[in-house]
């Protein structure tokens, strides 16, 4: 079992993110005075992601609004950064960190908040006019080639998700011709569920993009002066010119890292109920693979949303302040939000594809409504869009194990 920090105790984040930063903000709110080194595989400071795929890419935010480290707020924390250098390997047993340049770090606990990363089209790494968005530098490549591009550029983006989406809203904005390439017939189905993606999809109707569905991209053809990104190939020979490609198909958890590590490493870092993961180590954010023992809940779950990435870094410091056989367990609700076709969608807690779904507020004229999730009767989660109010008097009730029957008797 985890034993409470002492003041002289050492704490090592490996993660500049998020998580990491509220996990060491958290340790000072609570009184621990002990050293805290950050460590961080990019060489900026902590900044916050969800911004990269819309106001900064628009160029309405620039790097210094999406920091979350402010130096007149920060700076008495007191923390050693170590950036732009990864880390290597951790030996459990020791609670040692090395690092990509040779150097170790050693702490009488280890926090591991190192994310997750891209996945990428074998052959496309280093690509020019060929983006993903996932990182600071990721979004400001983007941002510069969308900024060169000409009025009326043909753009192709391969994979019909929240950030794929999110890109293309901005980048119809932006006066380009859009065409969104997805495997599957329903967009977000693996997520929302076929029902509700089936809703969603009508959010396409005036987009001003075009989204093809069903459709297997096979590769991606070298620049020609046609194409100058390539022409994405699809099953059958059709081949989609580009001037502009984005391929957002999705994330793994950064644990290639840990594989010589004794942590149990299964879609993530698997912990127990309280983050831990193995005995003076946490996982937190979406590296973490963890033991939800919310509510009507008992299963292991990795959740790549920013509230849950930052209630993780609170609740790990708490676990490390009072040692882990007194910290409750992790059972915050879990959100998240995103912007596209001038909407807002919206979800609170964690319900899963294959949920029962109750419609609560019907689709307007404007393609608003609401949803609730549910596993027999336990509700599981409630998705809007552009009902804020309405979606959050469900926060407590997903808290306290509410039935879908209770969620029918909220007044919207």
């Amino acid at each position: 079992m985890q034993s409470a920090l002492t003041p002289d105790s050492t704490v090592v984040i490996v993660g500049a993110s998020l998580a990491g930063l509220r996990c060491a903000e958290t340790l000072r709110a609570d009184g621990f005075a002990g050293s805290i080194t950050l460590v961080g595989d990019e060489p900026h400071l902590p900044y916050d992601r969800p911004p990269l795929s819309k106001q900064f890419l628009t160029g309405r935010w620039d790097a210094e609004r999406i920091s979350l480290y402010k130096e007149e707020k920060h700076a008495s924390l007191g923390l050693t950064m170590r950036l732009g250098v990864p880390a290597a390997a951790l030996d459990v047993e020791a609670k040692r960190v090395e690092l990509a340049d040779g150097t170790t770090l050693q702490g009488d606990a280890v926090v591991v908040a190192t994310g997750a990363g891209l996945r990428r089209l074998p052959g496309t790494e280093g690509r020019p006019l060929l983006h993903g968005v996932r990182s600071l530098d990721d979004a400001t490549a983007l941002r510069d080639d969308v900024a060169n591009l000409a009025p009326g550029s043909r753009v192709v983006l391969i994979g019909a998700g929240f950030i794929g989406q999110e890109v293309a809203t901005a980048l119809v904005a932006a006066g380009h011709r859009v065409t969104i390439l997805e495997g599957a017939q329903l967009p977000l189905s693996p997520i929302v569920g076929e029902e509700v993606a089936a809703i969603l999809l009508g959010l396409h109707r005036s987009s001003g993009a075009q989204l093809r569905t069903g459709v297997a991209v096979t590769g991606i053809t070298p620049p020609s002066t046609d194409a100058p990104a390539g022409s994405v190939e699809l099953a059958g020979g059709e081949k989609v010119p580009a001037d502009l490609i984005v391929v957002g198909i999705g994330v793994t958890p950064n644990t290639a890292w840990l594989e010589s590590s004794s942590l149990t490493i299964d879609n993530g870092v698997v912990t127990d109920e309280r983050l831990l993961a193995g005995p003076g180590i946490l996982a937190i954010g979406d590296v973490a693979r963890f033991r939800w023992l919310g509510a009507g809940h008992d299963e292991h779950v990795r959740i790549e949303h920013w509230q849950t990435a930052a209630d993780h870094g609170v609740h790990a410091a708490k676990v490390l302040v009072t040692g882990g056989g007194l910290a409750p367990v992790f059972a915050a609700v879990p959100y998240f939000w995103s912007d596209q076709w001038d909407k807002k969608i919206q979800v609170l807690g964690h319900p899963g594809a294959d949920d029962e779904v109750s419609m609560l507020l019907a689709p307007d004229e404007e393609g608003r409504f609401l949803v609730a999730y549910h596993a027999g009767e336990f509700l599981t989660g409630v998705l809007a869009v552009s009902k804020p109010r309405q979606l959050m008097a469900f926060r407590t009730m997903l808290g306290e194990g509410a039935t879908i029957d209770q969620a029918r008797m909220v007044e919207l």
